[in-house]
Parts: structure tokens; sequence; C-alpha cells
């Protein structure tokens, strides 16, 4: 193989691969947050933390 051809591979999978399997963790990440987030929302008495995130989301809200 020249190393045109060589380089040609290795970008594409480091490129193709390396940004692929980012993406496909931080999206299992962002779902695995949301379906808590919606688990805690669900909850008789919410965590102090789900608490005080919504109270900044709806004060952003009101605000602007």
């Amino acid at each position: 193989m020249t190393f045109t051809a060589t380089a040609l591979i290795g970008f594409f999978l480091g490129f193709a691969f390396g940004i692929g399997c980012s993406l496909a963790v931080l999206y299992s990440i962002y779902a695995g947050g949301y379906r808590a987030a919606i688990r805690d929302s669900l909850l008789p008495d919410p965590p102090r933390r789900f608490c005080v995130a919504r109270e900044k989301a709806v004060h952003r809200t009101i605000e602007g």
C-alpha cells in the first residue's frame, strides 16, 4: 500500500470511528441523565438537587 492509501484509511478510522464512538457515549450519558431526571420528577419527595435545578430553570425562563 502506498502512504496515501494508508493515511486515508487511518484518517477514516480515526475520524469516523473516533467521532462516532464519542457521540454515542455522549448520547448515552445524556439519555441516562434524562431518564434519571424524569424518574426524580415523579418521586413524591424529589431530591434537593432536583429542586434546586428546577428553581434555576423556572427563574431563567421567567427572566428571559
